[in-house]
């Protein structure tokens, strides 16, 4: 029989229809149940630390990201000692019969030697010198205001204009001069100009140049937006990107940062505070770029204090990648790590408490927590060194919470220890979802839990998937539920620059002027609620559970100070699924202004861009009703949350 067009499209619409209704019916038939004891004594308190977040100088995460010094290679150290033509990413400006450029050791800094010498072989020129692109392009903003701070000598009066031009076509977006007579720059002296952008471009450099012959030699080269966050040197739509997640502690800084491929080029806090000019930068070897340590020790007390944070100070052992110091010789290493919990906690008259107080915070920051090492249990001397670090520091700070790098979460610790490290990177999205019970059975006496690095990586992640979001959501209920165990812990990597991907996926990533965050990003801002919840005891009755998880809390509002329940229901499956919801122990007027928020997109392999920034967000919208009864339908690949009001009658 043949039926016409438009017959055959009601047919379509018809039979698909009905095939709809039947799934739909199949999964009612099937539905998943959670009973939640909604009676406030039923439930145990979540720790206040459980979920916060890790920073590593990683992908150009601080130097080029966070750090929001636009110059690269500052202070023409990258380049080492050797080739005294090495200045990249500084490139000359002007012809080369016009200028000729060369470093030295000549610097009036002594921890970092290496100056710029500028032989200006031509008079009354077009304007020669230098150019930095920054990292990738410096996002210049019309109407806004930049520092420029160098140090400057001559062989003669000085007549230099510092200016941001557009990388392509050289258009001045801001312009400055400097004049200064001959005996004013005879010596090293400091320069700083603050630049206003009449124009805009995201992909702009700075220009130092000059006229006039003769030999100009410069050093620590920086340019800064004046309205970094709080005044203290980070960017601010980074951090914003932060603050949203209301991280209990920041981890830093690193990872494998700290280690170092060698002990050499191993992150060493000393070398990292003081005056910026002052340090002497070093060779992250692990992930192949110089950073000039502007990010350091103080600032990531700094931006912990800044965001709210406990901060997590995670230090070298003795050990890198390559390289190990025996247990007999690693006292200098122990010594480094007392100094700096005096750096951070001591008092201003102490020896490094001074210091800090110098750098402009005589209070001392809040850090109750160590880390020592990363990933370092297996290495040779590892427990040797630790337990030195550990009596020492215990000694002299005994309320100090030290972390060992070794798993305790099915084998018992063989060393004392406060909490333990745990990461975990999957390639398999079903394997991350099933970790949620990694601790199920982990004892309860000794040290606790801390997930300190965890991500699905691989295929099923690429640079940050809605499947990969989802299941790593159910990891985190499973964390919820062992929180009697678990303390803390936190995503890594944080950052990427999406020039710089060396590790995939990120949370949050970013450019020289744009950001967006990715589907697990996302997750941990729908779980920013459970620090300092309360757990309510919950039966989850399911047909599917490799592929479903569910949790149930109450919390409170910090804005509106009332208290709600939120239920989190994870679904990893490529189906859509029943799910019932029970508050047993209320009374439905108990209840009210109901809410439904979802993480879901099209198709599991589905991720944000720049494009679209927000193509995976959480989207959030009122219920018809609210009762203590809930029946709903949960998309494919998605992380559902309920939101109650909890009303006292």
């Amino acid at each position: 029989m043949i039926f016409p067009k438009a017959c055959c499209s009601f047919l379509w619409i018809y039979l698909v229809t009905e095939a709809c209704f039947s799934v739909l019916t199949c999964y009612a038939n099937q539905a998943s149940t959670l009973v939640v004891d909604a009676s406030e004594s039923s439930g145990r308190p979540i720790p206040d630390t459980l979920f916060g977040i890790f920073f590593e100088e990683i992908n150009h995460a601080g130097a080029g990201g966070l750090w929001a010094e636009l110059v690269n290679n500052r202070g023409f150290e990258a380049g080492g000692t050797k080739d005294s033509s090495n200045i990249a990413p500084w490139t000359r400006v002007g012809k080369e019969q016009a200028i000729f450029l060369q470093t030295e050791l000549s610097s009036c800094f002594e921890q970092n030697k290496v100056a710029l010498k500028m032989d200006v072989l031509c008079d009354n020129c077009d304007g020669v010198g230098v150019s930095n692109p920054g990292f990738w392009g410096m996002n210049i903003v019309e109407g806004k205001k930049y520092k420029v701070v160098f140090f400057v000598k001559s062989n003669g009066p000085l007549q230099m204009t510092v200016s941001f031009r557009e990388t392509k076509g050289g258009r001045i977006l801001a312009s400055s001069n400097i004049i200064a007579s001959a005996s004013e720059v005879s010596k090293w002296k400091r320069m700083e100009t603050i630049l206003q952008a009449d124009a805009s471009s995201s992909y702009s450099s700075l220009y130092l140049t000059t006229t006039k012959k003769g030999v100009i030699w410069l050093d620590q080269v920086s340019a800064m937006p004046v309205d970094t966050y709080k005044g203290h040197g980070f960017r601010s739509d980074l951090v914003n990107m932060l603050l949203d997640l209301k991280p209990a502690f920041l981890r830093f800084p690193g990872g494998c940062f700290v280690e170092g491929e060698t002990l050499k080029n191993a992150f060493r806090w000393k070398a990292s505070v003081g005056p910026l000019e002052q340090r002497p930068g070093h060779f992250n070897d692990v992930w192949g770029y110089w950073t000039d340590d502007g990010f350091g020790y103080f600032e990531g007390l700094q931006l912990a204090e800044d965001i709210g944070a406990k901060p997590l100070w995670v230090f070298n052992n003795g050990i890198s990648h390559t390289d190990e110091i025996d247990t007999k010789d690693i006292a200098p290493f122990v010594q480094e790590a007392l100094d700096g919990i005096e750096f951070a906690i001591g008092a201003a008259t102490s020896k490094w408490g001074s210091l800090r107080a110098s750098m402009g915070h005589r209070e001392p920051f809040d850090l109750n927590y160590v880390g020592v090492g990363n990933e370092d249990c297996a290495k040779k001397n590892y427990q040797g060194n630790y337990l030195a670090f550990y009596k020492a520091i215990k000694a002299a700070y005994p309320k100090m919470q030290i972390i060992s790098n070794c798993d305790a979460s099915s084998i018992p610790l063989n060393h004392p220890a406060d909490m333990y490290d745990y990461h975990t990177y999957p390639k398999e999205s079903q394997t991350m979802f099933s970790n949620a019970g990694v601790f199920d059975k982990t004892p309860r006496n000794g040290p606790k839990a801390f997930v300190s690095e965890y991500a699905l990586t691989g295929e099923q992640a690429k640079y940050g998937t809605l499947l990969g979001a989802v299941s790593e959501a159910g990891f985190l209920i499973g964390l919820e539920r062992n929180s009697d165990h678990v303390m803390m812990a936190s995503y890594a990597p944080l950052f990427v620059n999406a020039n710089d991907r060396q590790w995939n996926p990120d949370a949050i990533v970013f450019n020289s002027h744009e950001v967006y965050g990715t589907p697990s990003y996302w997750v941990q801002f729908m779980f920013r609620e459970s620090n300092g919840a309360t757990l309510l005891k919950s039966q989850f009755q399911t047909p599917h559970p490799d592929s479903v998880a569910a949790s149930a809390m109450l919390w409170k509002n910090s804005q509106d100070q009332k208290t709600y329940f939120k239920i989190k229901v994870a679904n990893v499956g490529k189906s859509p699924i029943n799910v019932k919801i029970s508050l047993k122990g209320i009374e439905s007027s108990n209840v009210a202004k109901a809410t439904k928020t979802v993480l879901t997109s099209a198709n599991a392999f589905d991720e944000n861009s720049f494009a679209y920034p927000k193509k995976i967000v959480p989207k959030r919208n009122p219920l018809k009703s609210a009762s203590t009864e809930i029946n709903d339908i949960l998309a494919p690949v998605s992380l559902t949350v309920f939101d109650l009001l909890k009303i006292n009658v």
